[in-house]
């Protein structure tokens, strides 16, 4: 086939999802074009040694890359981020009908941030076939709390859902969502996300791992990326303050809500809560198996139940046990494939009792559960699975005489 993809983001930038995705489709003999802006993720501005400009192109065998100008959201504001959605749609809706020329299929990384895109280059391209991939469906977030453009955006992706032919939502309770929002129920189907496997396989710990994240004996309970407004991470220092003498919880990362977490850690005197500076992804397996678990933390917000985050693949495909603090989907994907322990959001006391069971558990049985956990990654979220279902929708809906 002749595939097109749009996406807001695309390597360099840490989107490995449409990422590996151009590449295997390519690696499968397809021809690919991905129509994206010039990296500035996350920081917000363009990244060293790039400079936006009209005409750059990549090329590989069977894979181009095409990169549109568009306003970088320096200072993260609501009003900056809508101004750098709508410039790449403008841009995308420029170069989209004679790029994407005689292209089979459109596939579409579907974020807030591309619905005005979407929604322009759909129009010009009229029936070009096109399947979705929804991986956010809360505008209000996007849009930075600005009502009046949370309500364009939602409009936008709408109309979107209305065009599609086919839509893959990476959440079971997301599918309930889309429809909601305008997505034909039979169109929709489920696709959970893969992560980087080059980076997270299972690794044997190293004596720096070890001395870094480990004191003693101690079962440690590792949570690992953004401390941010979705986590709740006060209620994982709080469980773990109730043991100071049972468990360690250690901190990997930074974000937003880092100095209010590390105050209160100082205010319960949390001397088994430990932070850690934030590290390169490469070194994050290496650190998983120096853990004993591996913490998934969301908080009781309607928008995360049909979440399942990352860091849950990245730990499952290491092997890690998980201990999840989480409701919808994450809690019953983790029991279901009985990696792990899971308790209700936004509550110490609950989450304690897990640190608790979690310590006691034998070490080979906490192996156990990261073997049953990896099984299930590579069965259900894998690259190879998931790029082989978007591949089926992708033939299911390309234009006639195409050969699936």
């Amino acid at each position: 086939m002749k595939i097109g993809i749009l996406s807001y983001h695309f390597p360099p930038e840490p989107a490995f999802i449409p990422g590996s995705l151009a590449e295997e489709l390519a690696a499968r003999g397809h021809e690919v074009r991905v129509l994206t802006g010039f990296p500035d993720y996350p920081g917000g501005q363009v990244y060293p040694g790039w400079r936006q400009r009209w005409r750059y192109e990549t090329r590989s065998e069977r894979l181009t890359v095409r990169r549109v100008p568009r306003y970088s959201a320096g200072d993260g504001s609501g009003r900056a981020r809508m101004t750098s959605y709508l410039s790449f749609a403008g841009s995308a809706s420029l170069v989209a009908r004679r790029f994407f020329a005689g292209v089979d299929v459109l596939y579409v990384f579907q974020l807030p941030a591309t619905s005005f895109a979407a929604a322009g280059v759909l129009r010009l391209l009229g029936r070009v076939p096109t399947v979705l991939h929804v991986q956010d469906l809360w505008p209000e977030e996007a849009a930075g709390g600005d009502a009046r453009w949370a309500a364009r955006l939602g409009s936008a992706t709408s109309r979107v859902f209305r065009a599609a032919d086919r839509i893959a939502v990476v959440a079971p309770s997301m599918r309930d969502l889309a429809v909601a929002a305008g997505a034909d129920p039979a169109k929709v189907s489920v696709v959970l996300n893969w992560t980087d496997e080059r980076i997270f396989q299972p690794a044997r710990p190293s004596p720096a791992a070890r001395r870094l994240v480990r004191r003693d004996d101690r079962c440690v309970v590792m949570h690992a990326g953004t401390m941010g407004a979705r986590h709740g991470l006060e209620t994982a220092v709080r469980a773990a303050a109730a043991l100071d003498r049972t468990m360690d919880l250690v901190l990997v990362g930074s974000g937003a809500d880092e100095r209010r977490v590390r105050g209160l850690a100082a205010e319960l005197r949390a001397d088994n809560v430990r932070f850690v500076q934030r590290r390169s992804p490469v070194d994050m397996p290496d650190l998983y198996a120096a853990a004993d678990y591996q913490l998934v933390m969301l908080r009781d917000l309607p928008e995360l139940r049909g979440t399942v985050p990352g860091k849950l693949q990245a730990a499952l495909s290491c092997a890690a046990p998980v201990v999840a603090s989480a409701g919808g989907d994450t809690a019953e994907l983790v029991e279901r494939a009985r990696a792990g322990l899971s308790c209700p959001p936004e509550d110490w006391a609950s989450l304690a009792d897990r640190f608790w069971l979690a310590a006691t558990i034998p070490p080979p049985a906490r192996t156990e559960m990261g073997r049953r956990g990896r099984e299930a990654y590579l069965r259900e979220m894998s690259q190879f699975a998931g790029v082989d279902r978007i591949e089926r929708m992708l033939h299911d809906v390309a234009r006639p005489g195409v050969v699936g």
